[in-house]
């Protein structure tokens, strides 16, 4: 099978891709031909790394895992022996969390990981983009416990987590503003935003409105300039966080009683399957941007390193 790896840390340049055998799987595990994976801001940041700290986890001098992928959507075309909710034919999508291994052609993972059946209403490609965005979306919120009617305005809102948030806030009864460029504010507000600026309107002195949540989504303002416009007992989420602010949070949070919300997120199959529930129904979009067939990686990495993608960015890997 084909596999796309990166052996050292780096630039998107490390990518190679290696023709592997086939795995099988073990007995609680199912084999999934893989139609589609997607590159998310999770990916290039291992691969950079970025943070360094990365290094403490996932290998001091290179990736303990080389095939890097969160993300993945396909077919079980085998199970192990003790399998039961799975079975061969079955369309299925989700996140191998910290497992990864989603670039490639076949991926073996428990049973009981983050994973759900693909209903007819989503295709491989929006199942393969679906989990990153709104997983890290809902976990957030939930972390947050953003109420009907609060409000929330979202740095970043063009993004993967950024679509998610515009429509999981919003089905949960928020009042959403959305921060990106120009260029997408049709896209937001097809989505559900209520209202919404560019970046220079919200770090202008003229913007001196507060929120019940400031949702930074992208990593690009400074912590400062999102408590200016944070409602007294409201909550930042910091979802881009790097360890500088990570420790600024942490600081802030301890001596001066601000809730500050950051760092690893908790991926669950209840929230999986209730954002599913939306998608099938209409209620959630799943927006893609880009697709790069698998031999491609390279330049998928460039593209969303770069910043500039709308939602999310999908790997083509069975044509």
């Amino acid at each position: 099978m084909r596999v796309v790896t990166a052996r050292k840390y780096g630039s998107p340049d490390v990518f190679r891709v290696e023709n592997w055998e086939i795995p099988s799987p073990q007995k609680n595990e199912i084999r999934i031909q893989n139609h589609n994976g997607a590159v998310n801001s999770a990916d290039w940041r291992l691969r950079k790394p970025d943070p360094k700290l990365v290094r403490l986890f996932f290998g001091i001098l290179k990736p303990k895992q080389p095939v890097l992928g969160i993300s993945f959507a396909g077919v079980v075309d085998a199970v192990g022996k003790n399998v039961t909710k799975f079975q061969i034919g079955d369309k299925v999508f989700g996140s191998t969390g910290m497992q990864m291994g989603g670039y490639a052609e076949y991926i073996c993972i428990n049973e009981s990981s983050v994973m759900t059946t693909l209903p007819k209403e989503i295709s491989f490609p929006q199942g393969a983009a679906l989990p990153f965005g709104s997983l890290t979306a809902i976990d957030f919120l939930q972390k947050s416990n953003i109420q009907k009617d609060q409000t929330i305005i979202i740095y970043g809102a063009s993004s993967s987590v950024g679509t998610a948030t515009i429509q999981l806030a919003k089905h949960m009864g928020a009042v959403v503003t959305a921060v990106c460029s120009a260029g997408n504010f049709s896209l937001v507000k097809s989505i559900g935003a209520d209202f919404v600026m560019d970046y220079d309107s919200f770090h202008s002195e003229s913007h001196n409105k507060t929120y019940d949540v400031v949702f930074e989504c992208v990593g690009k303002s400074s912590i400062p300039s999102n408590l200016k416009h944070l409602t007294k007992g409201g909550v930042l989420v910091l979802v881009g966080a790097s360890f500088k602010d990570m420790f600024q949070a942490a600081w802030i949070s301890l001596s001066r009683g601000i809730q500050i919300k950051f760092g690893p997120i908790k991926e669950t199959l209840e929230n999986l399957n209730y954002i599913t529930e939306l998608a099938k129904k209409g209620k959630f979009k799943v927006v893609i941007d880009k697709s790069f067939p698998l031999e491609s990686m390279s330049m998928a990495h460039q593209y969303v390193e770069a910043g500039h993608k709308k939602g999310n960015v999908v790997i083509d890997i069975i044509n």
